[in-house]
């Protein structure tokens, strides 16, 4: 079993940067890939970024490369989700999610997940 718990959503304005983090515990990191999604109301999930175990590579959504960035710190047991130049539609809950990368990639479905934080962008 694998807990995790983002942190760092909140309401910002439009243009404005936000660091969103994400906490696991049960279990080693960096046995998984960890990704972040995101879903705005009456919208599906969306997948945003993932982060192979230990960094080596990254993968993102081609409408968010370049204002998103995801890293992980597997010392600290946290991935980050650096956003930038927040727009009104970016507004949405954000989850992170723990799982083997092909099968996140291919599914867009982790083994694990987070509770989610609410990112809100006002125009």
């Amino acid at each position: 079993q694998v807990q995790l718990v983002e942190s760092g959503g909140g309401l910002v304005q439009a243009g404005d940067s936000l660091r969103l983090s994400c906490v696991a515990s049960g279990r080693t990191f960096n046995e998984y890939a960890m990704a972040w999604f995101r879903q705005a109301p009456g919208k599906e999930r969306e997948f945003i970024a993932l982060i192979t175990r230990f960094g080596g590579s990254t993968y993102y959504a081609d409408s968010l490369k370049g204002r998103f960035a995801i890293y992980r710190d597997n010392a600290k047991n946290t991935v980050y989700l650096q956003m930038k130049s927040l727009k009104p539609e970016d507004t949405a809950v954000y989850y992170c999610a723990a799982g083997e990368a092909a099968t996140v990639l291919r599914l867009g479905t982790g083994d694990y997940w987070g509770q989610g934080t609410q990112v809100t962008v006002a125009s």
